[in-house]
């Protein structure tokens, strides 16, 4: 793939790294950049050869947010003109379809990871908050970066905020829009791991091959029962969690799993045919 590609795709064994390419804009997000995330999350999420997923930035940014056409202050993708006419109802269904960006980071049935080497603002904040996991570069910082340019927030931010740092931290970075760092951003929550800039690569590279490995339809499930934990009552958490079990239970991964405990070895979850 051509390296001036605004979305560039890798593969490492069973990791799917997906990089945003536009540094000298901080990866701003474009109509074309948000196409092509899309189209390649959509092929990841049914793709059983993939294990994780990597979405980062090149450069010196995670991703500024959306472009609003060469200013000095690249923030959201909702500040962006609607590529053909139709008014607000053309505009809005287009934040609506760049949206699912962030619904197939949080909801595909394997692992993603938000490997943020850099400033991550408006919908490049929204993006790294939809990953099942953050990993900051010491050197990164998050912002909102949506009320300062008179814009209430898109893809989800709002969602993911208020279930990561609760509403009250969630109001004040919506509404303050201060920059904070990555430290801060982990004290708070929203940053699982953090690495010194020397050992970020590395770092993400060890985590994303260890999901990777990991069962597949185990981790397929444990993800669905913790989006479903996010707004359903523990009844329903239960019952599907019964189910979920009772699947995983007659699947070769436990099989694989039993046996690897007792003949002491890691397991090796795809020597079956049953782990897609």
């Amino acid at each position: 793939m051509a390296a001036d590609m605004p979305l560039l795709e890798h593969r490492e064994g069973r990791v799917l790294r997906l990089v945003l390419n536009r540094p000298d804009r901080l990866n701003a997000l474009t109509p074309e950049l948000h196409d092509q995330l899309l189209h390649a999350l959509e092929a990841a999420a049914g793709d059983e050869s993939v294990g994780a997923v990597v979405l980062t930035g090149s450069g010196r940014g995670f991703c500024a947010g959306g472009d609003v056409g060469g200013g000095k202050k690249p923030s959201t993708d909702a500040a962006q003109k609607p590529r053909s006419g139709g008014g607000m109802e053309k505009h809005a269904d287009r934040l609506r379809h760049h949206g699912r960006s962030a619904q197939l980071l949080h909801t595909m049935p394997k692992p993603t990871i938000a490997a943020v080497n850099g400033i991550a603002a408006g919908a490049g904040m929204a993006l790294a908050l939809a990953c099942d996991f953050r990993i900051a570069s010491a050197d990164a910082a998050f912002r909102a970066s949506y009320r300062n340019i008179a814009l209430s927030g898109d893809l989800g931010i709002s969602y993911f905020l208020h279930h990561l740092v609760g509403p009250t931290k969630a109001r004040e970075l919506m509404l303050f829009d201060r920059k904070i760092d990555a430290a801060e951003a982990q004290r708070i929550g929203l940053v699982g791991t953090l690495a010194e800039p020397a050992a970020f690569e590395a770092e993400v590279a060890r985590l994303a091959a260890e999901l990777a490995a990991g069962p597949p339809i185990a981790q397929r499930h444990i993800k669905r029962n913790l989006v479903l934990a996010a707004y359903s009552s523990l009844d329903q958490v239960i019952d599907a969690e019964a189910y979920a079990m009772a699947r995983c239970a007659r699947t070769g991964e436990a099989k694989e799993a039993i046996a690897a405990f007792r003949e002491k070895r890691t397991p090796d979850y795809f020597r079956n045919d049953d782990a897609g």
